[in-house]
């Protein structure tokens, strides 16, 4: 496993769904990574990362972008609407929008800084209770409600039940995002990506499959 396997599992994922590989953005989690290893993968050229912690981030980012160019962080897990404003300011894009108090957050401090990063919002396509995400048969009414509050509203995101077929909720979630105009579609990691990519995934993200398993903190 590695960076440049993944890569090529990833072209062969889109030329067996007849897409173009450049459809694709891998994202690498590099969420509890050894910074060394981090580093590593960024001197292989991948400039894609995705973080699961707005703090964690800010302790590890700001010098890998000062030192390698072109660097776009893409925050994957939940966010508080107080680490909002932190948020915004250090990752490019947010996977993770799912509530109408956080939706309402960023678009206030949208206005306030005059930008605002691209947005995911995170369904909930197994309707798990302990997870987070908006409910598949609320999603129409926050994608209108953030798109009423100027947002930028790239695509939809999920993360399936670990017991059931993932296939089913990447289908469930290409539906919503197409009839509601959204061509983004976050979804796939380590173990289902190539599954994600033939449902018309263009963000997997992979974390273990590329770094090693997580070191236990």
């Amino acid at each position: 496993m590695g960076l440049t396997d993944i890569r090529t599992r990833i072209e062969k994922a889109c030329k067996e769904a007849d897409r173009d590989p450049a459809s694709v953005t891998l994202v690498a989690i590099s969420k509890v990574q050894p910074l060394e290893r981090v580093e590593a993968v960024l001197a292989e050229g991948q400039r894609v990362f995705g973080e699961n912690r707005v703090q964690e981030a800010a302790g590890k980012w700001p010098d890998f972008k000062a030192r390698f160019e072109g660097v776009e962080l893409h925050l994957v897990g939940p966010l508080q609407s107080n680490k909002a404003r932190q948020a915004m300011e250090l990752f490019d894009v947010i996977h993770s929008v799912d509530r109408p108090k956080l939706a309402q957050a960023i678009a206030r401090l949208a206005q306030e800084l005059g930008s605002c990063p691209d947005l995911f919002i995170q369904v909930n396509t197994g309707e798990e209770e302990q997870k987070a995400g908006i409910l598949p048969a609320d999603a129409d009414g926050f994608i209108a409600e953030c798109r009423a509050l100027d947002l930028p509203v790239k695509g939809l995101m999920c993360i399936p039940p670990v017991e059931e077929t993932p296939s089913l909720h990447f289908a469930l979630l290409g539906k919503i995002a197409a009839r509601n105009g959204l061509e983004g579609l976050s979804m796939g990691m380590s173990g289902d990506f190539e599954e994600a990519i033939a449902l018309g995934a263009t963000h997997v993200r992979v974390g273990s499959a590329i770094f090693g398993e997580r070191v236990k903190t």
